[in-house]
């Protein structure tokens, strides 16, 4: 039996592959041609380092051998860091684990001026990340747009791609499931606690993407009437979508296992991609 399980997990080894990172955009991003920083990371918080003064967006490639699917994730940071492990890395894995590629998203954010992101946050206004947030939006844009246009050199399936976000990043993904053309359009969206700005028009389109959404009731930042009023919309409309609401959990819960109800979202998000037939 040792010796059967060894084998069995040496398989399940050689099935991922190294990872590899693109550059977004050739050359210097639109809109952002007189950034002159590059990116740092604050690693002050164990077990949740934070990307910032991101310049120059990138897509981290986590594949797996034999994947169709592929999912894009967009960590969250109110457009002003990236929680790139509790939000992206980990996010990768677990997909990875599960016979799904995964590509983590590093979009431009606000230009922090210290080493100490989290705590300047308090200082940016929402002026800053109004005008930051449709050079994100772009990166997003693009970023399913090269995913979907290198497809076939990956060897994913080009209407398998969805694209998953949280908080901030979860704005970005719900954001991608409107307005968008044949070669960005996300095959399935999946934001977690996401922002919605409140003037956004949530008419779906006849193909809108299948939904997946969840929060927590005591997020910090009182998210869930955005979350339902996105279920809504696809409800209202006759459109495919499911939607969790955990009692405890708070915001950013991410991939971090805090013994709240929250802590099971991951599953039922597999349960749903199981379901959907990806």
């Amino acid at each position: 039996m040792k010796l059967s399980l060894t084998i069995i997990a040496f398989l399940l080894a050689g099935t991922t592959r190294a990872q590899q990172t693109f550059d977004l955009w050739p050359g210097v991003a639109p809109g952002s041609e007189s950034w002159t920083w590059s990116e740092q990371l604050d690693s002050s918080r164990p077990g949740d380092p934070l990307a910032y003064n991101i310049a120059k967006p990138t897509l981290t490639y986590y594949p797996v051998k034999g994947a169709k699917t592929c999912v894009i994730i967009c960590p969250g940071g109110s457009f002003c860091y990236l929680h790139v492990e509790t939000e992206g890395r980990s996010v990768a894995q677990w997909l990875n684990k599960r016979g799904i590629a995964a590509f983590v998203l590093k979009y431009r954010v606000i230009h922090s001026l210290t080493n100490d992101p989290m705590k300047e946050k308090t200082t940016h206004s929402k002026e800053d990340a109004a005008a930051l947030a449709p050079l994100a939006m772009a990166d997003v844009r693009k970023a399913i747009t090269f995913v979907r246009t290198s497809a076939s050199k990956l060897n994913l399936d080009t209407s398998r791609i969805g694209i998953m976000g949280f908080s901030a990043g979860g704005a970005l993904a719900v954001v991608s499931a409107f307005g968008y053309d044949a070669g960005n359009r996300p095959d399935f969206v999946a934001p977690i606690y996401p922002y919605i700005p409140p003037t956004m028009d949530l008419k779906t389109s006849a193909d809108a993407p299948p939904l997946f959404i969840a929060a927590a009731t005591d997020d910090d930042y009182h998210l869930v009437p955005m979350s339902i009023r996105l279920y809504n919309a696809y409800l209202e409309t006759g459109h495919n979508a499911e939607l969790h609401i955990y009692s405890k959990g708070g915001h950013g819960f991410g991939m971090n296992v805090q013994h709240q109800p929250s802590d099971t979202w991951i599953d039922r998000f597999g349960d749903w991609l199981q379901l959907e037939g990806y």
